[in-house]
């Protein structure tokens, strides 16, 4: 079977003739070009799919949202100070400011201002996203679709949503919460308020060439508790992931942190694939725990390997074991795919990611006892 049959196979509920492994790349891809190991415009070539193959990982994530994005009624700038990225949304009732910061060492970036810093800031946030719309942006997508082949499958983004989306991009823990706490209707109104505009992204997605959708919730059980996910996520999910079956496509939900607290909530939620699953010894769960924590969930658990695994910090016995170990799980029912959890970092090192392809061929097979 192609990798691309695999994935499908298993998606169907069906089993394939080994243990599906795909990985994403896209991470280590962007620091290789920085590097200059890798050409501009790399990841959105015909060769970035023929690596994967010359690698053996199967194609899925490429983080790509079918989508644009368009403020009315808002003057956007946006300017860089050094390794600083800034951007500010004025509006007729106030202005909001982020900034991301790139660290070189690490080829990546994280916030240092968020738009939303407290309560005081919901007003600007709702009147930003009452003039939020979207627009279909499928350009891409349909250029991935004809590159991918047998390789894999398209993906694409839905927004994340409305309270992780702040949470993990417009705001912080701290503004979350004391927000949700202190005025609860004001919160409230602001996530329904984002919950409209999003919606209509969320169709576009649907509606795009993807074969499988995602939900990049980014979650993590130690950032949010079965209170809040009650609250402010369930419903969101259980909505578009109804939706995405519906149109006969495949539901996902990223989830690259910690799992005890939420694996449980998100396996009844109704998502296809639960994805980027990181388990012990740097994740919280060890591997075997999972299909118990997901309860009757038929949902295909998708991960196994930790990013750190494909890096010089791991002897090469550990990643050994560590793989075998995985896949002696996964070989009892095809309800697993073996993935990158979550990414490639910039250190990975090509002999492993191809010796997982050699394992997987060696010890993938399912146990027919």
């Amino acid at each position: 079977m192609t990798p691309r049959e695999r994935i499908l196979t298993i998606l169907k509920g069906e089993q394939p003739d080994q243990v599906p492994w795909a990985g994403d790349l896209d991470y280590w891809a962007n620091a290789l070009i920085k590097m200059g190991k890798k050409p501009e415009g790399f990841i959105q070539s015909d060769d970035y799919i023929q690596w994967h193959k010359d690698l053996g990982v199967g194609f899925y994530l490429q983080g790509y949202f079918p989508y644009k994005q368009i403020m009315d009624n808002c003057e956007v700038k946006e300017w860089n100070e050094g390794n600083k990225r800034y951007k500010e949304i004025v509006t007729e009732i106030g202005s909001v400011r982020e900034c991301w910061e790139y660290i070189p060492s690490s080829y990546t970036e994280g916030p240092t201002e968020h738009f939303m810093k407290s309560e005081e800031d919901i007003p600007i946030m709702k009147h930003i996203y009452e003039n939020t719309r979207f627009e279909p942006d499928y350009d891409f997508a349909h250029k991935r679709k004809e590159q991918v082949g047998d390789q894999g499958v398209v993906l694409c983004y839905l927004p994340k949503s409305p309270f992780m989306h702040l949470l993990a991009l417009e705001a912080d823990v701290m503004a979350v919460t004391m927000a949700a706490m202190t005025v609860p209707e004001e919160f409230q109104d602001l996530l329904d308020t984002m919950k409209k505009a999003f919606d209509r992204a969320a169709q576009i997605a649907v509606d795009s060439p993807a074969e499988v959708l995602m939900i990049p919730e980014n979650l993590s059980a130690e950032m949010v508790g079965p209170e809040f996910f009650e609250l402010y996520m369930r419903g969101y999910q259980e909505e578009w992931t109804k939706k995405i079956r519906e149109a006969g496509k495949y539901s996902f939900i990223h989830m690259d942190g910690t799992l005890g607290g939420l694996i449980t909530e998100e396996a009844s939620v109704g998502f296809s694939v639960l994805e980027a699953l990181t388990p012990h010894p740097v994740g919280d769960l060890k591997w075997e725990e999972l299909k118990g924590l997901s309860g009757d969930s038929k949902s295909i658990l998708w991960g196994g390997m930790p990013g750190v695994y494909f890096t010089p910090n791991v002897s090469e016995e550990e990643f050994e074991r560590h793989v075998k170990h995985v896949l002696s799980i996964m070989v009892k029912e095809p309800r697993y795919v073996l993935g990158v959890a979550d990414q490639v970092p910039p250190d990975g090192l090509e002999s492993r990611v191809k010796r997982v392809r050699e394992l997987v061929d060696e010890f993938g097979k399912y146990d027919r006892s």
